[in-house]
């Protein structure tokens, strides 16, 4: 019988589908810890009567697919597989699936709780109180102000909405969405640096540079408007974080919050967990029942179709 390792805690979390679609079909789940993602050592160790993985933010590596002799097909719980090595898969002729769009409205609503957050001080004041004080910390109305978003995907597109309903005017810059593609959906087209420029928030919704350079770098971070708001709830990497830290500690930058990180969990020398004005969250953006609902379900049925030998519906490769 097929063995499927899941190396990630979320998995099927609020549904039992999942877990039966795997079962029905004879694909022997195995998860050898709930409560957190397999250290190294272990995923190597478990990797070895592996025929399937389902697996969360795991680096999985070339290394990683060596040690799994019997596996036929990676399937990522989630959207982005930029922590898969997808070329080392293709050589070895192993199929990557994922679950496209199930999590979108769930990352896209927390964004915006992200920035609405940031923007009244929201988390700064329930701590105030919860200690005893009580502070009136001001903020900027969201109204009548631009957010810039980088990446407009699924993700870009529902932010987009949301921030238009709130009355603020909307900058997108995507080199792989055509320009009158965004303008129909009632945003402007524009440059990166221009988007620094002129808005008064940014979200990130692009993977990282396979190079491992942060996309807003120092001088980026520097070129953003005085007072603006940077939102991250995608992908680590994105932001030089040392530097933005410091330029939060000039007031160059009104606030940031951050859903995602280069390293995770955050080590406690990180220079943004002594930051000012920042809202830190674990990498809990896509946690909601229905994205986990869905992500579960379409992974483990294509996980089935590959180990049956049939084409999966979502591969990434």
């Amino acid at each position: 019988m097929p063995t499927t390792l899941i190396t990630t805690p979320t998995f099927a979390r609020h549904s039992a589908r999942p877990w039966q679609i795997l079962e029905s079909a004879g694909a022997g789940p195995l998860r050898p810890r709930e409560d957190a993602a397999l250290p190294g050592a272990e995923l190597l160790k478990y990797a070895a009567e592996a025929d399937a993985l389902i697996v969360g933010m795991d680096p999985i590596t070339a290394e990683v697919m060596d040690a799994a002799p019997r596996l036929k097909v990676i399937a990522k719980h989630g959207v982005g597989v930029d922590t898969i090595d997808l070329d080392a898969a293709r050589d070895r002729g192993i199929p990557v699936v994922c679950a496209p769009g199930s999590n979108s409205r769930a990352v896209a609503e927390y964004t915006f709780g992200l920035l609405l957050s940031a923007a009244r001080s929201l988390t700064a004041s329930h701590v105030a109180v919860s200690l005893g004080d009580w502070p009136k910390l001001f903020g900027p109305e969201l109204h009548g102000r631009t957010l810039g978003i980088v990446g407009f995907g699924r993700i870009g597109r529902l932010l987009a909405g949301y921030a238009r309903a709130f009355g603020m005017s909307v900058l997108a810059h995507d080199p792989y969405v055509p320009d009158d593609t965004i303008r129909a959906l009632d945003a402007e087209p524009a440059g990166l640096d221009a988007l620094l420029a002129r808005s008064d928030a940014i979200s990130l919704h692009t993977p990282p540079d396979p190079s491992g350079a942060p996309l807003l770098d120092r001088a980026r971070l520097e070129s953003m408007k005085r007072g603006a708001i940077l939102v991250n709830a995608a992908r680590g990497g994105l932001i030089d974080e040392t530097a933005l830290a410091e330029l939060l500690g000039t007031d160059h930058l009104g606030a940031a919050a951050l859903d995602a990180f280069t390293t995770e969990p955050l080590p406690a020398d990180h220079p943004l967990r002594g930051a000012p004005r920042t809202l830190l969250t674990s990498h809990m953006a896509a946690c909601t029942p229905e994205a986990n609902r869905t992500m579960g379900a379409m992974v483990a049925e294509d996980v089935v179709r590959v180990l049956a030998g049939e084409p999966a519906h979502h591969e990434a490769t």
